[in-house]
């Protein structure tokens, strides 16, 4: 079996030379050939990982959720899939997490080692993919316009650094969603479309399923023009909290969908799995258990 391995050098703990010596040397005590295959720039991966499909059994990803976003949108439209390995070496890792993947090197090596697998929804976001989240409204530029330097030396608290900056003051979005039988419409403070239990480091879904074919879709309303303490509140109890906390209020508009449209006005910008995604109205729709990955 070929087992092709792509990993960020400038991921965390990737700096470190001799980890990425000791990946390659376990991989190969499970695979006949293993081609490692480091990123320079934002793009490579999704080269290399395109032309992995029909080409190897495994594709070990190690790097953040930036990272493994490049490899599913290489890899989505393809046949032959590889099964995705998962080294977490990002800021976040909210895939891993979710995957109960951990963060310790030589236990997420041991996972692929082991050879168990399952099988994990994607979605499709107009003509992009996504694994895990795709968020809009306030606070979701964090992750891909807080700086590299910073995420590195504050971790996950360089997202809540650039953050505050946008506190008071951001303007609230109108929002029309529309399915086969549903139709949301109001002003809203935040959104998020989430096939995780984490998001943003925090669990927000511990009862999340990863392989149902549905996403929960989860809208923070607000009546005023501008984002008020009162929404900014309610955001900070469905992280600390989590769903299954403040479903019954009645500020927060909770739907588990599988298909739909979201009207949004065009500077509105998508956060697909911490990346930047479009601006303004979007399609979405899940594609059930698209790939494989191994788990514990």
């Amino acid at each position: 079996m070929k087992c092709i391995y792509i990993y960020n050098p400038n991921s965390g703990k990737m700096q470190n030379a001799k980890l990425t010596n000791y990946i390659e040397k376990r991989l190969k005590t499970k695979f006949d050939e293993v081609v490692c295959c480091p990123t320079q720039k934002q793009g490579d991966a999704s080269i290399i990982a395109g032309d992995a499909c029909g080409a190897c059994h495994t594709l070990v990803v190690a790097g953040g959720d930036g990272t493994i976003n490049e490899v599913i949108n290489a890899i989505a439209t393809k046949e032959n899939r590889p099964i995705l390995g998962i080294i977490p070496t990002g800021t976040a890792n909210d895939l891993a997490h979710s995957l109960n993947i951990s963060k310790h090197l030589k236990k997420a090596v041991n996972i692929i080692l082991n050879g168990n697998t399952t099988p994990f929804d994607i979605f499709k976001v107009n003509n992009r993919y996504g694994i895990y989240v795709c968020a809009f409204g306030i606070f979701t530029k964090a992750t891909y316009l807080t700086k590299q330097i910073d995420k590195k030396r504050l971790g996950v608290l360089a997202y809540f650094k650039f953050g505050a900056k946008e506190l008071f003051g951001t303007k609230a979005f109108p929002l029309k969603l529309t399915s086969d039988n549903v139709e949301v419409k109001g002003k809203f403070a935040l959104g998020i479309i989430a096939n995780s239990r984490f998001v943003a480091a925090h669990k927000i879904n511990d009862r999340a399923n990863i392989c149902d074919g549905l996403v929960d879709v989860i809208l923070v309303e607000t009546k005023k023009e501008k984002v008020t303490i009162n929404p900014l509140i309610k955001i900070a109890n469905l992280f600390l909290f989590g769903l299954h906390k403040v479903k019954k209020d009645k500020d927060y508009k909770i739907l588990q969908l599988s298909k739909f449209r979201v009207e949004l006005p065009d500077n509105i910008t998508l956060n697909i799995d911490g990346e930047k995604g479009d601006n303004g109205t979007f399609d979405f729709e899940v594609l059930p258990s698209h790939v494989n990955i191994y788990v514990k």
